[in-house]
């Protein structure tokens, strides 16, 4: 690694209160407080993925399913539990390894990556988010940049866990900002559908929500870079 280059913890980019759905898991919170910074073993995950089958089963219980009894439901709290930890909450339980930035060499143009894919979970209701995220920084002069997959990486680690969309932009453009240290943009939009917009309530299909965080020069309106970075989006090559 040469002197130029700059390593920032994941853990320092959380900004939700763990224990909530959308912030790490206590469980990782305690490993972080004794000074591990990693994320939980499988003998750590296999405890909570037991202690959850047991009251989730109790929950079907309550909601009058026999599902011990039931050939398609017997090991359903098991796989529901599993789900949870392993995937549509992987963000809350683990830590992505800590993230390298390098100089910019003197690049002072957009670095846009767009279409993203998101796949959430809302904190209310947990149904499923499903869309896209568009992410664009400017480094500037003397500004760093990230290795492109580590964008992905980044929503996909604030992604899988519960989420309020809104909070969701924040800490992804948070996560960017402070990574590309130097920068004088950044710019998150986040265009998903709500399963809990779908299938209950008003039950709308097709109905999509966009929000945006933005800071620097796209910020400012007068200018145009955040309208080159939506023409950008646009661009089909």
């Amino acid at each position: 690694m040469s002197g130029n280059e700059k390593i920032v913890k994941v853990s320092d980019l959380e900004i939700v209160t763990p224990g909530f759905a959308n912030g790490i898991s206590l469980q990782l919170q305690e490993l972080i407080n004794k000074g591990e910074f990693r994320s939980l073993n499988e003998v750590e995950k296999e405890e909570i993925i037991m202690n959850a089958t047991f009251h989730y089963g109790k929950f079907l219980k309550a909601l009058g399913c026999d599902w011990e009894n039931d050939p398609n439901s017997n090991n359903t709290p098991r796989r529901v539990a599993k789900a949870y930890v392993n995937d549509l909450w992987k963000g809350r339980y683990e830590l992505m390894s800590n993230i390298t930035s390098f100089p910019s060499d003197g690049y002072q143009g957009i670095v846009l990556e767009k279409y993203i894919p998101l796949t959430s979970q809302c904190s209310h209701h947990h149904q499923t988010i499903r869309g896209n995220v568009h992410i664009a920084y400017i480094p500037g002069k003397d500004g760093s940049v990230v290795g492109l997959s580590k964008l992905n990486r980044i929503v996909e680690h604030f992604g899988r866990r519960g989420a309020i969309q809104e909070q969701l932009t924040v800490a992804i453009h948070r996560a960017i900002s402070t990574i590309c240290q130097g920068n004088i943009g950044v710019m998150v939009m986040i265009d998903s559908t709500h399963n809990c917009v779908s299938c209950r309530g008003v039950r709308h299909q097709g109905a999509s929500m966009v929000t945006s965080e933005v800071s620097g020069v796209f910020a400012n309106h007068s200018k145009t870079a955040k309208q080159e970075v939506i023409e950008m989006i646009k661009l089909k090559l």
